[in-house]
């Protein structure tokens, strides 16, 4: 019975199909004979439409990139630096995975270069990874082989053609959205408006600025070109053509966004609880939602095979959701008629596929094996205030500013652009549209085959109905964690864009307010206009000279205690020595130098977040005794102190590094409301620095300036004082 069903319902989608592009010419045709125009002057209109708007897209992401590109000239000076302080300007996890595109691109051969990444054993001390598989490192294999086999060799640097592609990356992103923009309301004038704000938030729209090779710059660009390709593919009287194209660039999309970032599937999840909630109100098409699950399935299946059989896709909460919606699809086919038993079987519906999401995820937790993050789940308990901690890890992660509440700052900066309030209007209108559709739908009335403008319902087109969910909950994770701004805040750019711009949603606010005296299709066309213009030229008038003076200002980034360490290390170092420091200052070691360290900055590892605050413990109130076994431990021959973390004045006391320390280690002694810091021995990184035994036995200073002092690790230890 199922695979008859199936059947139907693919026989029913092709004469859909089919009649919706017999339908639309002749209904063109009705329409042109009504206003006096030809069918000729109407497909030459429409050609000169999409012509200038694919123009205007394509300019905006190329203006975007070049912008990208000038700024970061002018910030760090590139072009006149030499390679080691170009470098130097990679920090963090981004030193790490630039380092590993230089080793690509050293390797003898691209074969060659893969085999060692994915044996490596090279960057941290007693510990063989698979680089490629545990970092994500598809988009350096990529960017590698482009270089390459174009023969950039000899016409670029490798490091301006690394950057070159994520500028490039980051100009389709702002392409992708401006299109979003422009199916959704029809004009491309919205595409020009979601991309003036973006560039004028771009401190809340995107990390480029401080992270240019993180995973997130290389994956949200195809992310928007999905969600550009969803909103297509779920509009409808969608021609054939056009329905196959959306579904064809939203299967390589999806595809390609899992292999680029591994928090992926995560974002996916978000959107596949959209797409549920968008069907579970019957108001799409259930054919291409399931479509779309079959989508994430097959990308997860492939995924999980060329990711070295990455568990983690494995026990998602996207694979258990997209299985369970499957499963009780059957359930579904038989509640399309609005009675009161199929309202029953709705309520089913959704706890069946709830209940039988979460049974799965938990059997898939504990029959795969997999290394997934514990930590996360720790956080989100000690977050939510379920749990308390005195791990140094999670309070750690908890201090970091990505992971705690926006700021003011944040929703002042995105009023002042005029984006926060239009949102907010735009979302309003949406929303109360949305539910009137939902209430109708309750009721028993059916939805309009084709809404047309003076119907005033834009909670009756899909795709407005799938943004609208998926922008709430993209919101509420961004209130939660700053850090999810990123995600959020240029999804609202382009659905406030869209609103102002759309006269179905003008004249839906009109058919509420029941205007008598105007024509309400004659006014929402006149302010689907005038608003935009009014918008566009304000945001002109207050932020391009800022911007133009960003470009245009001098900015100096240098940094030479930093170049005088790492020139140190090169020639003073011998070849097989083992480093050991901050996770931030040993992926700048292993960049800058290429010598193995004792830790990297990466978090999705536990024995590596263990490395770390074992590490961290010598800006800690411990023995040298003690810090001596640890380094040794992981067979390091020199440690690096950093003197602006062992001085560090943080403005939020109690999230300083050694202040983290001294309460995992039980340091801390609370009298009176005051935490005072009390162990018998000194702080290790000032104890060090003073050149008595018992430190002087265990290690000699072998260099210093005044950001860094080295000491060699003594194997033989000598006991004189």
């Amino acid at each position: 019975k199922m695979s008859s069903g199936a059947a139907d319902l693919r026989q029913r989608k092709k004469q859909n199909c089919t009649e919706s592009d017999k339908m639309a010419p002749e209904e063109r045709n009705k329409e042109n004979s009504k206003l006096g125009r030809s069918p000729k002057y109407m497909l030459i209109q429409r050609f000169a439409k999409l012509f200038f708007g694919c123009l205007a897209a394509i300019t905006s992401g190329m203006m975007y990139a070049v912008y990208l590109s000038t700024y970061h000239e002018r910030k760090f000076w590139f072009s006149s630096r030499q390679e080691l302080e170009r470098e130097i300007t990679f920090q963090g996890d981004s030193a790490i995975y630039y380092s590993f595109y230089k080793e690509l691109l050293k390797a003898p051969s691209f074969e060659r270069g893969v085999y060692e990444l994915t044996h490596n054993n090279r960057t941290v001390s007693l510990k063989t990874i698979n680089a490629v598989q545990q970092m994500t490192l598809y988009p350096e294999l990529i960017a590698s082989v482009l270089y390459q086999a174009s023969g950039s060799e000899e016409v670029i640097e490798p490091v301006y053609f690394y950057i070159g592609i994520v500028f490039g990356l980051q100009g389709i992103y702002v392409t992708a959205l401006f299109v979003t923009s422009w199916v959704m309301s029809g004009t491309w004038l919205a595409g020009m408006l979601t991309v003036a704000w973006f560039i004028i938030n771009r401190t809340d729209t995107t990390r480029i600025d401080y992270s240019i090779p993180s995973r997130e710059n290389w994956a949200l660009p195809y992310f928007a070109c999905q969600v550009a390709a969803l909103t297509g593919y779920l509009k409808k009287n969608l021609n054939c053509s056009a329905e196959k194209f959306c579904y064809l660039l939203v299967n390589a999309s999806t595809y390609t966004f899992i292999m680029m970032w591994e928090y992926s599937h995560y974002l996916l999840f978000v959107q596949a609880v959209s797409l549920f909630l968008l069907d579970s109100f019957a108001l799409a098409q259930t054919e291409k939602v399931h479509e779309v699950y079959r989508i994430y399935l097959f990308s997860l299946i492939v995924g999980y095979l060329l990711q070295f059989e990455n568990s983690a896709l494995l026990v998602s909460p996207l694979l258990s959701l997209v299985v369970a919606l499957m499963l009780s699809k059957s359930l579904q086919m038989n509640m399309k008629k609005s009675t009161f038993v199929s309202r029953l079987l709705k309520i089913m519906y959704t706890y069946l596929v709830l209940t039988v999401a979460v049974t799965l995820n938990f059997l898939l937790k504990m029959f795969v094996p997999h290394k997934e993050n514990e930590h996360l789940l720790k956080f989100i308990e000690v977050k939510l205030g379920l749990n308390t901690t005195k791990n140094f890890t999670m309070n750690w992660l908890l201090c970091q500013e990505s992971l705690q509440a926006p700021s003011q700052d944040f929703f002042l900066r995105l009023t002042q652009s005029s984006l926060l309030p239009f949102y907010i209007l735009v979302l309003i209108i949406c929303l109360f549209s949305v539910t009137q559709v939902i209430f109708r739908r309750i009721c028993g009335e059916p939805l309009k085959e084709t809404v047309k403008l003076e119907d005033g319902r834009i909670g009756e087109r899909p795709e407005i109905v799938y943004h609208v969910i998926h922008t709430i909950l993209l919101g509420c994770l961004a209130m939660c964690l700053e850090g999810m701004k990123y995600l959020w805040t240029p999804y609202v750019c382009m659905l406030a864009a869209f609103g102002v711009c759309s006269p179905e949603l003008w004249m839906t606010l009109f058919k509420w307010l029941r205007l008598k005296a105007v024509h309400p299709i004659l006014l929402a066309l006149i302010l689907s206009m005038a608003v935009p213009t009014i918008i566009g030229f304000s945001l002109w008038k207050e932020f391009f000279p800022r911007i133009m003076t960003e470009l245009t200002e001098l900015q100096e980034f240098y940094d030479p205690d930093t170049v005088e360490l790492m020139t140190w290390i090169k020639r003073q170092a011998p070849v097989a020595a083992v480093f050991a420091g901050s996770p931030q200052l040993m992926g700048v070691i292993k960049l800058c130098t290429g010598w193995t360290v004792s830790s990297l900055p990466l978090y999705n590892d536990d024995d590596l977040l263990k490395r770390n605050e074992n590490i961290y413990q010598i800006y800690s109130k411990r023995s040298a005794e003690d810090i001596y076994k640890i380094l040794t431990s992981y067979k390091a021959n020199f440690l690096v102190i950093e003197d602006s973390i062992c001085n560090e004045v943080g403005p939020v006391r109690g999230c300083r590094i050694k202040d983290l320390l001294d309460i995992a280690n039980g340091h801390v002694v609370c009298e009176e409301g005051d935490n005072y810091a009390y162990s018998k021995y000194g702080r290790f990184c000032h104890e060090i620095k003073m050149n008595y035994s018992p430190y002087v036995n265990y290690f000699t200073r072998v260099y210093w300036n005044r950001s860094y002092f080295v000491y060699r690790i003594n194997t033989v230890i000598s006991f004189q004082s």
